[in-house]
């Protein structure tokens, strides 16, 4: 799609004081360090909003200090649409800028038709990558994940692709995502045979989805791996806009996140009640839910996704204020409890 003829051709030149606003924090044992908050292009990155919009958000997330952009091979609509648009913006605002960047993008769900577009065989793995640097314009990613565990592909096959993406020059670090704390423990020991460590983990992580604090976590810390937490927001619910009901411009209404019966009044009353906690804080219950999963030294960074500009610097003010007090902490373990809303959990319990 072409750029919108109304966005300013200006060149864009970053703002100088982008790293005085951003803590940056350690992944694992490795060299590398993220910034707390990372954007995610998992929507809004498609073909089916301007691309100026996409643009603005950006440029804003790195004026403010976020040096990753988070993407997969089927991110759109359509499938690649959302790496596309990533790469026209990267090749006119951000090329120059490419060593301050990490990029990373994912492969392990459907991609393209027939047996070889999807799940975690080296050739499936290996070909997306491809495509994926193709539609970015880019000559390697920071960071490529097995973005599931395949349980109909050997370990040893999927965690060998990702070692081959690294030798072949087409990626710096590798990741795997929504694996469970056995098979993290698997894949780390491949991978450091190898002599390819794994830096990161990007599993689903909310106030009313907490799986990895069983055991996961733990794994990681043991293992000097970092965690990039994904759906902090539970997909929109830890936010303001469900507590009146359904909004009909939803992701929920239009079918594009959980199931609308995880709007139950069970999981309407924890976020109300967490709601009224995050006032006490002087926070919107967004900038909460993303100062509590930072809350855990493991975690690396939170991602996650903007509508708009203006929204992601908002959602950045939940670094004004991470501290929690023990008795904050308490009263919020009463209502963050499981809601039922991982979607991803069949890959985590494999």
């Amino acid at each position: 799609m072409p750029f919108d003829p109304a966005r300013d051709d200006g060149t864009y030149l970053p703002d100088p004081a982008r790293y005085e606003r951003m803590p940056y924090r350690r992944a694992g044992a490795s060299g590398i360090r993220l910034p707390a908050i990372s954007l995610g292009l998992w929507q809004n990155f498609g073909d089916d909003r301007p691309l100026a919009g996409s643009r603005a958000i950006l440029r804003r997330a790195f004026d403010l200090g976020i040096t990753h952009f988070d993407l997969a091979n089927n991110y759109g609509p359509p499938y690649g649409a959302a790496e596309k648009n990533f790469g026209r913006v990267f090749a006119e605002d951000f090329r120059p800028y490419r060593d301050e960047l990490i990029i990373s993008t994912k492969a392990g769900y459907d991609q393209w038709p027939g047996p070889y577009g999807d799940l975690g065989s080296r050739k499936y793995l290996l070909a997306s990558l491809d495509q994926s640097l193709a539609r970015m314009g880019v000559d390697y990613v920071d960071v490529f994940y097995s973005h599931r565990f395949d349980p109909d592909t050997p370990l040893h096959e999927t965690m060998g692709a990702l070692d081959s993406a690294v030798r072949q020059g087409k990626a710096l670090y590798v990741g795997i995502s929504s694996y469970s704390p056995q098979r993290t423990e698997e894949a780390i020991e491949i991978l450091t045979a190898l002599g390819t460590p794994l830096l990161l983990h990007q599993p689903s992580y909310s106030l009313l989805n907490r799986w990895i604090e069983r055991g996961l976590l733990d794994v990681l810390e043991h293992r000097g791996v970092g965690a990039i937490v994904f759906s902090p927001l539970g997909q929109g619910l830890l936010t303001d806009r469900y507590l009146q009901g359904i909004p009909e411009d939803s992701r929920v209404s239009r079918g594009e996140a959980f199931d609308a019966q995880l709007l139950s009044e069970e999981n309407l009353a924890r976020v109300r009640a967490l709601n009224e906690i995050a006032a006490r804080r002087g926070q919107s219950l967004a900038q909460m839910a993303i100062a509590w999963v930072l809350r855990d030294p493991r975690v690396t960074s939170a991602l996650v996704g903007a509508r708009t500009a203006g929204q992601l610097a908002d959602t950045l003010k939940s670094l004004e204020h991470l501290a929690f007090s023990v008795a904050e902490l308490s009263e919020i373990d009463r209502y963050a409890t499981e809601g039922g809303i991982d979607i991803w959990k069949e890959s985590s319990r494999l």
